[in-house]
């Protein structure tokens, strides 16, 4: 039997007119945060996803309403979900949901939930 591929997407708000600089800080912030989350829920998916080069896709929504219909699908699906709320330190104000973070998990779950959506 192959190894089931593991993968990890980050959805990111493209309405808060952040800058390439914020846009990278808020992705790597739900990586992370993601990262550590699946490592404790479910190890088994972070250890095969880690061995195997961590891989990563960025994609895009144009609304809250949108990244709270990607959350709520994941969450259906027993997906492991983190939601980064900004500090409110540079472009945009304190507590504002910029993105969320899926995965690691089996990238067959997981594109159940991303697949129709464009890469940021």
């Amino acid at each position: 039997m192959g190894r089931v591929d593991f993968k990890q997407v980050i959805v990111v708000r493209r309405d808060l007119g952040m800058g390439t600089g914020k846009i990278a800080a808020q992705v790597a912030h739900a990586a992370v945060m993601a990262a550590e989350r699946t490592k404790d829920r479910k190890p088994e998916w972070f250890e095969e996803w880690f061995a195997y080069g961590q891989a990563k896709v960025v994609v895009k929504v144009s609304s809250m309403d949108e990244l709270i219909e990607v959350r709520k699908r994941a969450e259906s699906l027993h997906l492991v979900v983190v939601q980064v709320q900004d500090s409110g330190l540079t472009q945009i104000p304190p507590g504002t949901s910029t993105c969320i973070g899926i995965g690691p998990a089996p990238t067959d779950l997981v594109d159940r939930v991303t697949s129709d959506l464009k890469l940021l």
